[in-house]
């Protein structure tokens, strides 16, 4: 499921993830056109943009919040021309997997744009760089993230992300056990448990990071 209000980028998407293997049930201009084809059809992920009609601010992200209230079982990838840390928060605040938010930028990347279509639609997460950095950027002396090394403020960015140990082992030329032991040692800085799952872990930090003094 497709949400973007510029015809040309609309169909743009739509033949994009067509060639790379995705049904595309529906393809909308709206907020509510949105949620009523969600409700509909169903779909295992719906690609929204943060602005949409018909005043172009924050239904997009409204709507995107309404469906994870109504339609768990959608996950959601959210799109925008700009890094915006408030929505990134509240999309983030429920502690689920199967969400995402990419700046459309991203898109001109088609092998790790389809990735992240992919990783989100299995429940688990894709945030763009820039926004890891905006939500982990400009804490305060004493935050907790001063505890950890510069190393291990790299892996977490890459968690955040949310890449595996294994592609963050080939992205800073590590070891897998090597990452695997940042990983420890980042989790018990921040006092927080161990979780089994990858998307789980990286929720956990940044619902960590967001909630401390001084966050977006």
């Amino acid at each position: 499921m497709i949400a973007e209000d510029l015809a040309l980028l609309r169909d743009g998407l739509t033949r994009l993830l067509r060639d790379n293997g995705f049904e595309v049930v529906d393809a909308v201009q709206d907020g509510d056109a949105l949620f009523h084809a969600v409700s509909r059809e169903r779909p295992d992920i719906a690609i929204v943009d943060i602005r949409l009609p018909p005043t172009f601010r924050d239904e997009g992200v409204r709507a995107a919040l309404e469906l994870r209230d109504k339609a768990p079982e959608t996950a959601i990838l959210v799109v925008s021309q700009y890094v915006e840390p408030a929505y990134a928060t509240e999309l983030l605040a429920d502690g689920r997997g199967g969400i995402g938010y990419l700046l459309k930028d991203r898109i001109m990347d088609v092998a790790d744009f389809v990735d992240a279509v992919r990783r989100v639609a299995e429940g688990g997460t894709a945030l763009d760089p820039e926004v890891v950095a905006a939500l982990l950027g400009g804490r305060k002396p004493d935050d907790p993230l001063e505890r950890l090394t510069p190393r291990e403020r790299e892996v977490l960015g890459l968690m955040a992300e949310g890449r595996s140990n294994a592609a963050i082992a080939e992205e800073l030329v590590l070891t897998v056990g090597a990452v695997e032991k940042h990983i420890a040692n980042i989790f018990m800085k921040l006092g927080l448990a161990q979780s089994e799952t990858d998307h789980r872990r990286v929720l956990a930090v940044l619902a960590y990071v967001q909630q401390q003094p001084g966050s977006d």
